[in-house]
């Protein structure tokens, strides 16, 4: 079987991507998109801001796709920092989707990720972003995805 490479964009994105829905499952092609495409961040500061710009709006699919754009080209002793985040962020769409294994088994590892990283790193508080994330996961592993959580906002703080 040949395989079929998709033509990408400057920040590696398939350019004939699917529409997708608010919780970035994809749509059939043809379908509106209720995604807005942004695009690519400029720098990883602008990554990392709209990322919690949209965990805070709770757009956790969202938020993730920002944060991953820092993730990817980061150097390796801030890797685990950005995929933590990223992590944390997928387990809430995981959550939303109603798959609460998923969504347990990424909040925990975002919540490992993070703790690597003492109280605040680039001004974010990784501690308190990894305590809820481990709660979470706790929570949503014994009650559900319909287990209530108390979703911290994120504020960034002086490191």
């Amino acid at each position: 079987m040949a395989e079929t490479r998709r033509e990408r964009d400057a920040a590696g994105r398939p350019k004939n991507a699917r529409p997708r829905d608010e919780l970035g499952r994809p749509l059939p092609r043809g379908a509106s998109n209720a995604m807005p495409e942004e695009p690519p961040a400029a720098t990883p500061e602008e990554a990392l801001e709209r990322g919690i710009e949209h965990f805070n709006a709770g757009r956790f699919f969202q938020a993730h796709e920002a944060w991953e754009e820092g993730w990817h080209p980061a150097p390796e002793p801030e890797r685990d920092f950005w995929q933590g985040l990223t992590q944390v962020a997928v387990g809430l769409t995981h959550r939303l989707r109603g798959n609460a294994h998923g969504s347990a088994t990424l909040l925990s590892r975002g919540a490992l990720k993070l703790r690597k990283y003492g109280d605040v790193h680039m001004g974010v508080p990784a501690a308190r972003i990894a305590a809820f994330a481990e709660e979470a996961a706790d929570r949503v592993e014994r009650d559900g995805v319909e287990a209530p959580l108390e979703i911290p906002t994120i504020e960034r703080e002086n490191a």
